[in-house]
């Protein structure tokens, strides 16, 4: 298998949303934005998947090495291999690579954030940087698109935190700052109990609210002349904010189920934003 069919493997297997912008993509940016995709899901997985924190943290830090290498021209891994021809055209430093390892230590270190600043930087290390890497990989000319990409990955890490909250719990972290959670009564045993109640909803509401109009503060953010090549990262924010959406009509009932869309309708909306060149989306979310 070579190192490009190693991580269109591990994107498709992913069901991701992600995975539905790149469809639309030409083959390089497809191929670079793939790469890109598969080191993140390596680096998520040794968090996710080993139970030992001792073995994890060895795990990240040879992936540290294996981004050195990469960029002193020698990769090992599938994902570094593939990732390597891609790292000087499309603005992918080491800097931005070393600091999602760094979010994902986060979680290894802290299953509590207390208050929204505290969780706005794990969600710039965890999807924000990411999103600014996503940025350099679709093109963009005006360097206040990277600040779109950033506000606009940390709503996506918002949208998934609040889809999450059961799955979190049940793994023994609340990404949910403790400060809100006072504010409206909710204790961490509720949610770990599975729990629903008022205090809940509303605090849930909340959650929303903020990352909606993270939403809205990113789409505003975009130049128009870079509008059209940051139409995979609108394509995404189209299926994101639709996620979010659905789950506020399903009143927030995250603490059981992990609420998501059919595939049918990630494609549906990818590509009516791929041919309305991300303009409805934007409108939308400008609101």
């Amino acid at each position: 298998m070579t190192p490009d069919a190693y991580c269109q493997e591990k994107a498709a297997k992913s069901g991701s949303s992600f995975y539905y912008a790149f469809l639309f993509l030409p083959p390089e940016r497809r191929l670079a934005i793939t790469a890109l995709y598969a080191f993140c899901r390596e680096v998520d997985d040794v968090v996710d998947e080993v139970s030992d924190p001792s073995v994890a943290r060895i795990k990240l830090a040879w992936w540290r090495t294996q981004v050195d290498a990469m960029y002193d021209g020698k990769p090992d891994h599938p994902v570094t291999r593939a990732l390597q021809p891609h790292l000087e055209t499309c603005h992918i430093t080491r800097e931005r690579l070393h600091a999602i390892i760094d979010g994902m230590e986060m979680d290894l270190d802290q299953t509590r954030y207390l208050d929204w600043p505290g969780l706005k930087k794990y969600c710039w290390h965890a999807a924000g940087v990411v999103g600014e890497l996503s940025a350099g990989v679709f093109g963009y000319t005006d360097p206040r698109t990277l600040q779109y990409a950033e506000k606009l990955g940390l709503a996506f890490q918002m949208t998934n935190i609040i889809r999450d909250v059961g799955d979190d719990a049940r793994r023994g972290r609340i990404y949910i700052p403790v400060n809100d959670m006072q504010q409206f009564g909710v204790k961490a045993s509720e949610i770990i109990g599975g729990e629903y109640s008022d205090r809940f909803t509303a605090l849930m509401k909340q959650q929303t609210e903020r990352t909606r109009e993270l939403y809205r503060e990113a789409v505003l953010l975009l130049p128009e002349a870079d509008r059209r090549a940051q139409r995979p990262g609108l394509m995404m924010a189209a299926i994101y904010h639709a996620l979010l959406e659905e789950i506020e009509r399903d009143n927030w009932q995250v603490l059981h189920q992990r609420i998501s869309l059919t595939p049918i309708r990630k494609l549906w909306l990818a590509w009516k934003n791929w041919v309305g060149g991300g303009k409805g989306v934007v409108r939308k979310l400008s609101r």
